[in-house]
């Protein structure tokens, strides 16, 4: 994959080279199972190829890391055939450990079978039993995997990798660096709600985000609970209102804890992270959710580079909201 972005690099560094006049640019679409849209501002006639090389980019992250492409080199890792592992795929893994460690096992990319059991994948399956929870447990642990001369190594053949909580923040970061790399500095790039924004629209006009307000139901008309500019960083928004079923009167989200294999119980409705990086933010976004907000507060307190915006609810059911100091500036 490498090559590849390098070959488009060179490609759309001619056109930019004689710096005519630039304007802004809305490419739009779908990828990885969502929506995604992009911003940016580019000479016209520099368009086309630089639209080819953002979809070269998704082609390639989808033959990596798609669970729903059997011939990617995830689905063939999770059928543990003998395959050589790519740039992509490494990078998204050891990022993964890395955010994983770090959490002490909050974040955790292979729990995705379990998220799927509990009806939150391909097919709205039936609530499953203790005694199939417990099977599947058996299975999850990063601690299962490692990578050893560009092949991953399983203690456990049943384990099964899912790169869904950080792939979409990873496609943005590397659309934003293939944008920089080739001088263009005012862009916006957003792929399922993850984003990241560098420069600005024009002068003193900066790139603004919105923070959605948890809704009471899933069907209820999207309201913004905050604006915020968004200067040369990243945000992702994790929330549990939104995916989630009732059964016999008790609300089961799809944040599922990998320690326990069961839905999160707490009083976190979502948590929005602001960071350098979307692959950093889109991931402690989701291990966050899984932490709940005391122990994100408390973590937060050694990792001072993460900036948290949470909302949830007191013991009166009322929504509040609590963020770090310097979310807002």
């Amino acid at each position: 994959m490498k090559t590849k972005h390098l070959a488009c690099l060179l490609l759309v560094s001619i056109l930019f080279s004689c710096n005519p006049k630039k304007e802004m640019i809305t490419y739009e679409g779908f990828t990885q199972g969502t929506t995604f849209s992009i911003k940016y501002f580019a000479s016209v006639d520099s368009v086309f190829i630089l639209n080819k090389g953002i979809d070269s980019i998704f082609s390639e992250i989808n033959h990596t890391a798609s669970t729903y492409d059997k011939n990617s080199i995830i689905s063939k890792v999770n059928s543990n055939q003998d395959i050589e592992l790519n740039y992509d795929f490494i990078k998204l893994f050891n990022k993964s450990i890395e955010v994983s460690d770090s959490t002490n096992g909050c974040f955790d990319i292979t729990v995705g079978d379990l998220v799927r059991k509990w009806g939150f994948g391909f097919k709205n399956n039936k609530m499953p039993t203790e005694f199939q929870v417990d099977s599947l447990m058996k299975s999850v642990g990063y601690k299962n995997l490692s990578i050893n001369n560009n092949r991953l190594v399983k203690k456990l053949p049943e384990t099964k990798i899912d790169f869904n909580a950080i792939a979409q923040g990873y496609t943005v970061d590397l659309v934003a660096e293939y944008f920089l790399n080739n001088n263009c500095t005012n862009f916006i790039v957003e792929i399922g709600g993850e984003v990241r924004a560098n420069g600005s629209k024009q002068v003193d006009n900066p790139w603004i985000v919105g923070i959605e307000k948890p809704a009471p139901t899933d069907s209820s008309t999207q309201a913004i609970q905050l604006k915020i500019e968004l200067n040369n960083k990243s945000i992702s928004t994790s929330g549990n209102y939104r995916k989630y079923f009732v059964k016999d009167g008790v609300k089961y989200s799809h944040t599922i804890d990998p320690k326990t294999g069961y839905p999160v119980h707490h009083s976190l409705l979502s948590v929005s992270i602001i960071a350098d990086d979307c692959t950093t933010a889109d991931a402690y976004a989701t291990a966050f959710m899984v932490m709940g907000i005391d122990r994100a507060k408390e973590f937060l307190k050694d990792h001072p580079k993460i900036e948290a915006y949470f909302i949830y609810v007191d013991s009166a059911n009322n929504n509040k909201v609590y963020y770090t100091p310097n979310f807002l500036k």
